[in-house]
């Protein structure tokens, strides 16, 4: 899934309390990578080896594309508050409390059985990790000085797409050789560990123990078109992102008949896709896009090529889907990289972070809406109808965008 930060931007930090130098300054960000790593191992646990946990339970497909809804939407409620709290309390207390609450959250999936175990567990998974990328950009902040900050959040945020890749590596046999709570134990374990190498590290010097509180909370304009478009954009246009990243495992189980086994050993391929997505088309937006504000053939190059996927169900190769579901992986990355690069040259510079929460809070409701759609038809086996729906999404977005962001007659520039 995509990062997303505080509703308000960490301010930058000008503390006069010296920081460390040299290799040391980039143990901080590290440490915040290695946390959205173990943020994505958690949440994909669930993922990776939902075809046993479905068959041990008798969960349907709808009740689990239920319980992912669940987890999306108090994600998305999440990263503003946690972006506050961490702003007001502390990092270092901030942090601690929220994967604190996540480890409880992830260690709990062991012992429910039902949709209303499992939906609290994602429920509060998902509140505890709506702090993982405000934490990584105020690290940032906090610990690196002005010029190398941009590269420390890059780091910080990286973990995100590494953990999606290793977790079915990690999960799968642990779940095949201990059973599929155990699994969840290990998790909860690596968390705690985190936890004790956090309590050494987020303080001075190698993070700023004096942090400017934030005076409040600037919360977005619904009433500009720059709100819409980024909505939009980034929302429609990369909603395939989280559906695949759900459907995958069980498609490939139930349509193609790949074991669970199986599917431990290739479901990192479309996450290093995701992976490459993210570096690729910042650089095709660095290069091509630059500050326009209105790049709509890339818009519309990439809306066809979002329609790819959707012919997924033709292919009787479980090596051709896969394939499929990379590629719309790859495509919807570039919605969510290009939207926000627009939108952050359409907002000030000190709300970069309010541009992060809203394209993430946009991006994690569609989501919700497709899953509890999808999960009836998938349990009714109308894998067509999902599939086609999902590449036909960007459509829907790049036409509302096109028609929001249209020059009007007395502007020569769209107004934002």
């Amino acid at each position: 899934m995509p990062g997303s930060g505080p509703i308000t931007a960490p301010p930058l930090v000008d503390s006069t309390v010296p920081l460390a130098t040299g290799w040391r300054m980039w143990v901080p960000v590290v440490a915040m990578m290695t946390c959205s790593c173990l943020s994505y191992i958690d949440r994909q646990a669930l993922t990776v080896i939902s075809p046993m946990i479905l068959r041990d339970t008798g969960l349907s497909a709808a009740a689990y594309t239920g319980v992912g809804a669940v987890f999306s939407i108090v994600y998305m409620i999440a990263n503003p508050l946690w972006g506050a709290w961490i702003d007001y309390i502390g990092l270092r207390v901030g942090m601690l409390l929220a994967v604190g609450i996540w480890t409880v959250a992830s260690v709990s999936h062991a012992w429910v059985v039902g949709f209303v175990g499992f939906a609290a567990a994602r429920a509060l998974l998902g509140f505890g990790e709506g702090a993982t990328f405000p934490g990584g950009l105020r690290t940032a902040a906090n610990s690196l000085p002005l010029s190398r900050q941009s590269r420390g959040m890059g780091i910080s945020y990286s973990g995100a797409s590494v953990g999606a890749i290793f977790a079915p590596l990690i999960i799968v046999p642990i779940a095949l050789k201990f059973g599929w709570r155990a699994a969840f134990l290990v998790t909860g374990a690596l968390g705690a560990l985190w936890l004790i190498v956090w309590w050494f590290v987020a303080r001075p010097p190698l993070v700023r123990a004096a942090e400017r509180k934030a005076s409040g909370v600037a919360w977005p304009n619904l009433l500009e078109r720059r709100f819409w478009l980024l909505v939009v954009g980034m929302g429609l246009g990369g909603a395939a992102l989280g559906p695949t990243l759900y459907l995958c495992p069980l498609y490939l189980n139930r349509a193609l008949g790949l074991t669970q086994g199986r599917l431990g050993e290739i479901l990192w391929i479309p996450a290093v896709c995701w992976e490459i997505g993210y570096y690729f088309w910042g650089w095709v937006s660095d290069r091509w896009v630059r500050d326009n504000t209105r790049p709509v053939r890339l818009y519309v190059a990439l809306t066809f090529l979002a329609l790819i996927p959707s012919v997924v169900t033709r292919m009787s190769s479980w090596i051709a889907a896969l394939a499929l579901f990379s590629w719309g992986m790859f495509i919807a990355v570039a919605f969510i990289v290009v939207s926000l690069h627009v939108a952050a040259r359409a907002y000030p510079r000190d709300e970069t972070g309010k541009v992060a929460g809203i394209g993430s809070g946009a991006w994690s409701a569609v989501v919700a809406l497709l899953l509890l759609a999808y999960g009836p038809l998938f349990d009714r086996h109308m894998y067509s109808a999902i599939f086609v729906s999902l590449s036909v999404v960007p459509i829907l977005g790049t036409s509302l965008w096109w028609w929001i962001g249209r020059p009007r007659m007395n502007q020569r520039q769209p107004a934002v």
